[in-house]
């Protein structure tokens, strides 16, 4: 397409006046809608967990047992090694951090924040909260690449074995963000059983897309905890999940896993920061959701709602750029986004001329650490939120400003 055409073609976008946001990977209403009976479903008496605990009261710092056992068995972590708490993943990634940081966690030799420096491991394009929770601690990050079978296992291989400052890898084993891949057998077991320099070593499981499939195939990934425990690392391993994107997405519960010597780290240092969880909370997920396959039917609801959302993305992007050869896109199988590849040194500028027109996309380089991704071509779509019509509306824009952004800078080049 010539510059000009480009031109014209985004001048006509500007004149629509669109104001569409496809920034976070956000439940729609209807997806919410499905869990409104978490709204009503205690009654006045219904106070009592099935182990007869009052929900009203202080204390319960595990979480109920009943929804400890069906996610467990979701995040194959065994039910006493599991502990449900407040309504944020996040935060306990946050808590594991500072504890880390402030105490250390078992098997280290002095607390991190004593070290003369603390490492991570970054898969790439990844989650940008994990990277702005190593920035909130000054954890340096270190770039490594996805294959489509999750991190390069040699680099991560090589990095851990010689380096005793790398403390941590970041994981998003199932629908990565934003890749969409699923970590393969081969790299979970590999994982698991590499030696590392650091005797405190972590992988933090960030496996937040567990249920969240987009086609009727129920992905599976290994049980890293098993995993761990096999290969003689048992501590090695934090599982994190929560239901934020299965209910209701800012009152759901959060789940923390791992060895008993974790757990019991975590759970005498939480001790200082709560008496307990919101235990009516986690009681209402309990009625709502009593058991793995009331979960697994639930979310089957949610994939009829967000599956024509994706498949909107996809047939538009097709339409506009598919015999262009200017982009590429992900078609994952599962979790909330998808990765929408640009020719290098062109992502920020579609971004820009996105956001001039009325679309708000994630920030370029958002899914790099520190936001910069050195090749400058990586953009993630987040298609949850939006209707069907506005999605289609707003990848017709998107495809506009790939078509102008590529056209300048091969006018620029020329």
């Amino acid at each position: 397409m010539s510059l000009a055409s480009a031109r014209a073609e985004y001048d006509k976008l500007l004149a629509l006046g669109l104001t569409l946001d496809l920034t976070r990977g956000k439940p729609s209403p209807e997806q919410l809608d499905l869990s409104n009976e978490l709204l009503t479903i205690l009654d006045p008496g219904d106070v009592r967990s099935a182990d007869g605990v009052d929900c009203r009261n202080y204390g319960g710092l595990t979480g109920l047992r009943e929804l400890r056992e069906t996610f467990g068995e979701l995040l194959n972590v065994p039910v006493d090694q599991l502990l449900a708490c407040g309504n944020a993943s996040l935060t306990v990634m946050h808590d594991v951090l500072a504890h880390s940081m402030l105490s250390g966690p078992p098997g280290a030799e002095r607390r991190w924040a004593d070290e003369p420096g603390v490492r991570f491991l970054c898969p790439v394009p990844g989650y940008d909260r994990h990277f702005s929770l190593c920035d909130r601690f000054g954890i340096t990050m270190v770039p490594v690449p996805m294959t489509g079978q999750g991190p390069d296992m040699d680099v991560v291989e090589e990095l851990v074995a010689n380096d005793p400052l790398v403390k941590g890898i970041w994981c998003v084993p199932k629908y990565s963000n934003p890749t969409g891949e699923t970590y393969s057998e081969e790299t979970v077991r590999r994982l698991a059983a590499m030696p590392t320099a650091a005797p405190d070593f972590r992988i933090l499981w960030d496996d937040a897309y567990a249920v969240h499939h987009l086609t009727p195939e129920r992905v599976a990934t290994p049980a890293v905890l098993a995993a761990c425990a096999e290969a003689g690392n048992p501590d090695r391993v934090f599982v994190f999940g929560s239901t934020s994107k299965i209910t209701l997405a800012g009152s759901g519960v959060a789940f923390f896993g791992s060895s008993p010597a974790n757990v019991e780290w975590y759970s005498r240092l939480l001790a200082f920061q709560t008496i307990g969880p919101d235990k009516v909370n986690q009681l209402r997920h309990a009625r709502f959701l009593p058991d793995a396959e009331a979960v697994l039917a639930h979310m089957d609801r949610q994939r009829e709602l967000l599956q024509p959302r994706f498949a909107a993305v996809y047939e538009v992007l097709e339409e506009e750029l598919g015999a262009l050869g200017i982009a590429e896109w992900t078609t994952p199988r599962g979790g909330y986004f998808i990765s929408l590849h640009v020719p290098n040194g062109c992502a920020a500028a579609v971004v820009k001329l996105a956001r001039e027109a009325g679309i708000a996309l994630t920030p370029a380089g958002a899914a790099y650490p520190g936001g910069k991704d050195p090749l400058d071509h990586h953009i993630r779509l987040a298609p949850s939120f939006p209707s069907v019509e506005d999605l289609r509306q707003a990848m017709r824009g998107v495809a506009t400003c790939v078509k102008l952004a590529v056209a300048q800078r091969e006018a620029a080049v020329a």
